[in-house]
C-alpha cells in the first residue's frame, strides 16, 4: 500500500512540475505573440521598408491627420480592430508586402507609384472584408453632409456596402475607383463604371 501511495505521489508531482511548465509556456508564448504583434503594427516596422516612407508622407499630408487631434498611424486603417484577423493579416499581408519588396524595386517613388494602384486594391478589399471596421473603430456615428450621402449611407444596411466602397481616396495619393464587390467576386481590380 505504502509503495501505491509512494508511485501515486511520484506521478503527482511529475503532474503538477508539467502542469506548471505548460502554464509558463503558455504565459511566455502569449506575451510574445501579443508583443510580437504590437511590434508589428507600429509604424516604426511598417516604415522600416523605405517604400512605405511614401505612404507616410501622404498620411500626414492629408486631412485625416490632425483632424479632431486624431493622428491615426498604419495600423489604424490597414489592420482591423480584431486581434485573430490581425495576426492573419500579418502574415498573408506581410508575407506579400515582404515578396512586393524582394520582387520590385520599390527605392524611388516613381518605381512605387507604377504598383501603387495594385497595393491600394490590396488594402481596399482587406477593408471590404472587415466590413470597414478599422474606419468604424473612430467614426462610430457617421454624420452624412447631405441628402444624397444619407441615401449612400443607407446602402450600408440594405445593400451590404461599407465604408470603403465610397470612401476610397481619402488619405494617399488617388488611383482609380474601384467596385470592389466586382473585384472580390473576380479576385481581379475592376473599375467602377463612371456614371452616365
Amino acid at each position: 500500500m505504502k509503495a501505491i501511495f509512494e508511485l501515486f505521489k511520484e506521478k503527482r508531482r511529475v503532474a503538477l512540475m508539467t502542469a506548471g511548465f505548460g502554464a509558463l509556456l503558455a504565459l511566455v508564448l502569449s506575451f510574445g505573440v501579443i508583443g510580437g504583434e504590437k511590434y508589428l503594427s507600429s509604424d516604426k516596422f511598417c516604415l522600416s521598408c523605405h517604400s512605405m516612407s511614401y505612404n507616410a508622407k501622404e498620411l500626414r499630408d492629408s486631412s485625416h491627420y490632425g483632424a479632431l487631434g486624431v493622428n491615426p498611424d498604419c495600423q489604424a486603417c490597414h489592420l482591423p480592430p480584431n486581434f485573430f484577423l490581425r495576426i492573419e493579416s500579418h502574415v498573408v499581408d506581410g508575407a506579400r508586402a515582404l515578396i512586393g519588396e524582394f520582387k520590385h524595386d520599390l527605392s524611388t517613388k516613381e518605381n512605387f507609384d507604377k504598383y501603387r494602384a495594385e497595393y491600394a486594391h490590396n488594402a481596399r478589399i482587406n477593408i471590404k472584408k472587415w466590413d470597414s471596421a478599422s474606419c468604424r473603430t473612430c467614426h462610430k456615428e457617421p454624420r452624412p453632409s447631405s441628402d444624397e450621402a444619407a441615401l449612400e449611407h443607407k446602402k450600408m444596411k440594405t445593400e451590404g456596402k461599407t465604408c470603403i466602397d465610397c470612401h476610397q481616396n481619402l488619405v494617399h495619393e488617388k488611383v482609380p475607383v474601384e467596385d470592389l464587390d466586382k473585384g472580390l467576386a473576380q479576385g481581379k481590380i475592376v473599375l467602377k463604371e463612371k456614371a452616365q
